[in-house]
């Protein structure tokens, strides 16, 4: 049988080759690495935007990369708060979790956003597995405050059965749901995320939402910051200038920094492909959190 020729002006076909020659590179330099990301925001709302960030999460784990994938799900535990007539508050950028709303996070967390992502996946094939923090113990949480009633602070990640999922191939996909023996916890997903990325010794961290990165000033678009050191973070934090919903974002990328994960990177979900972007190109986007200079 005659192989088909490919036309040498070809322009589309031409590019697409040298992209992939192009992350070369960088896929023989994270190849065997640990990558956790953490997913939320409207990025996951679209479902469109949700297909495309799980292939572009899938194509990070066929070329040899070990992907954890860690999802928050707020815009639906508050749709369905709503819809049950649960009053919805927060405080200092985490949701304030009585017996009834806990129930309501576990409801829209686990049984809708968890069993979403992990269909996603396995269209292409048998890739992931749903895993909830309550899982295997695998995260074990405290009380933050009794302001805020069942939300949780991560005190022991056990990373036996994440490691079992990675060793198997498979992507575990980890609802932030911790476990406690007086019952269930409401851990944010950016605080579980980087305990998870610590506890992993994980080469990246990297959150996807739905903003371009951090801004020194939400309200002001030229005020996106490229990088940050840690020491520089640790600055932001204390200078009171955060809005509350980042506050726990750059706090847990500080504490994972400290703790020895090399790159902690905030990235725009809903900009197409940004995470392959910042991961196998040059140019990178968004913020990027490193260690201090030596």
């Amino acid at each position: 049988m005659a192989l088909k020729r490919v036309r040498v002006d070809d322009q589309t076909n031409q590019r697409r080759a040298e992209y992939l020659a192009d992350a070369l590179p960088w896929i023989n330099e994270f190849s065997g690495k640990t990558f956790v990301v953490k997913y939320g925001g409207s990025a996951m709302e679209d479902m469109d935007l949700c297909k495309q960030v799980v292939a572009d999460i899938l194509l990070m784990k066929l070329v040899g990369i070990r992907v954890v994938l860690v999802h928050g799900g707020g815009k639906a535990i508050s749709r369905l708060m709503s819809e049950l007539d649960l009053k919805v508050a927060f405080k200092d950028g985490l949701r304030v979790t009585d017996d009834a709303a806990m129930r309501a996070v576990q409801m829209a967390l686990v049984g809708e956003v968890n069993q979403m992502l992990v269909s996603q996946f396995n269209a292409y094939g048998d890739y992931a597995v749903s895993i909830t923090g309550a899982d295997g113990r695998t995260l074990e949480a405290v009380p933050i405050s009794s302001d805020l009633g069942r939300v949780g602070a991560v005190s022991h990640v056990n990373t036996k059965l994440i490691e079992t999922v990675l060793n198997e191939g498979y992507i575990p996909v980890i609802a932030g749901v911790g476990w406690a023996p007086s019952g269930a916890y409401n851990i944010n997903a950016d605080l579980a995320a980087s305990e998870i990325a610590i506890a992993l010794k994980a080469d990246k961290l990297i959150y996807l939402s739905d903003v371009d990165g951090l801004y020194r000033d939400f309200n002001d678009k030229d005020s996106l910051l490229s990088s940050l050191t840690l020491d520089e973070a640790r600055e932001l934090i204390e200078s009171g200038e955060l809005e509350s919903g980042m506050i726990p974002k750059v706090r847990s990328s500080a504490d994972a920094l400290e703790a020895g994960v090399d790159r902690v990177h905030f990235l725009n979900g809903t900009y197409p492909h940004s995470i392959l972007l910042e991961v196998f190109t040059t140019s990178g986007i968004g913020t990027m959190f490193k260690q201090n200079e030596r």
